[in-house]
């Protein structure tokens, strides 16, 4: 487990490896690359990934009642690479109660710790605990109770007997008579699904290739000009001028007018003034 905590370099520190180190580990990387020339810029990222799981404070080492209280032994320190800036002192936080809890840190305890931090919240079970605790937990844990006879919680073939079996660990909590059994259960990390992945380098940059496909995909789209119009020569040679527009429309008055002639002469045709004078 030792040998997994271990960076190469404070620079590999993310939020997620960070749970896994002592304040030993991060000094000694910390003193290690403090002295290169690119460490400044990535100071202030790494202190804040170092919150994540450590208390940071800033003290001066020339005050007396600073070195006093973080010298003691209950910190770990070590310098900023600008001298000017003072020291660092940095202490694990350790997860005591159920409200030291968070989003981040409860993917990084065990069933067995939740259980333990559940069975010192007054011995009130599940139902005692805040719905936004419940929250937290159930984002890394499957959970699950049930709530029988002393004299039953313990049968053959029971619920906990079944859960235990499929990995589940429990807490038993007495109520008179009645315990009540909580089953807790580390869920598995689920793969992040990122759209378009490959755009993307692992620093989250615009791969230039997808950078040249985006810009030629805006050069096939048209131009536009001063009247927020679209430049288009195909359609602009296309569409008829006003004048053709005129043109167009009297023709089709007078094919109109002409076709209703032709008609009326048709209904009149074989048809004389003589013939029906007679």
């Amino acid at each position: 487990m030792k040998q997994e905590a271990l960076i190469e370099s404070i620079l590999d520190l993310n939020s997620t490896n960070v749970w896994n180190l002592t304040e030993q580990d991060i000094k000694k990387a910390w003193d290690e690359e403090k002295s290169e020339g690119s460490f400044a810029t990535s100071e202030d990222k790494l202190l804040n990934i170092i919150r994540l799981s450590f208390d940071v404070v800033h003290y001066n080492p020339s005050d007396p009642r600073e070195k006093a209280k973080y010298e003691n032994g209950e910190w770990v320190t070590f310098q900023h690479c600008n001298e000017k800036k003072g020291w660092v002192a940095v202490r694990k936080k350790y997860i005591t109660r159920l409200s030291d809890l968070s989003y981040e840190n409860i993917r990084h305890i065990t069933a067995a710790t939740l259980l333990e931090l559940i069975d010192r919240n007054f011995g009130g079970g599940w139902d005692s605990i805040a719905l936004s605790m419940k929250d937290i937990i159930l984002s890394s844990f499957d959970i699950s109770t049930t709530t029988l006879p002393a004299s039953r919680i313990h049968a053959p073939g029971g619920t906990l007997e079944r859960k235990v079996a499929q990995g589940f660990e429990v807490l038993e909590i007495a109520k008179g008579t009645w315990v009540e059994a909580i089953f807790a259960k580390k869920k598995e990390p689920l793969a992040k699904i990122r759209l378009n992945e490959d755009k993307y380098d692992e620093e989250g940059n615009l791969r230039k290739s997808s950078s040249k496909m985006m810009m030629d995909d805006d050069e096939d789209l048209p131009e536009e000009n001063e009247q927020g119009n679209y430049d288009d020569d195909d359609d602009m040679d296309n569409s008829p001028d006003d004048g053709q527009m005129d043109e167009m429309y009297y023709s089709s008055i007078s094919e109109g007018v002409k076709s209703r002639d032709d008609q009326d002469d048709e209904e009149f045709a074989g048809l004389s003034i003589e013939d029906g004078e007679e």
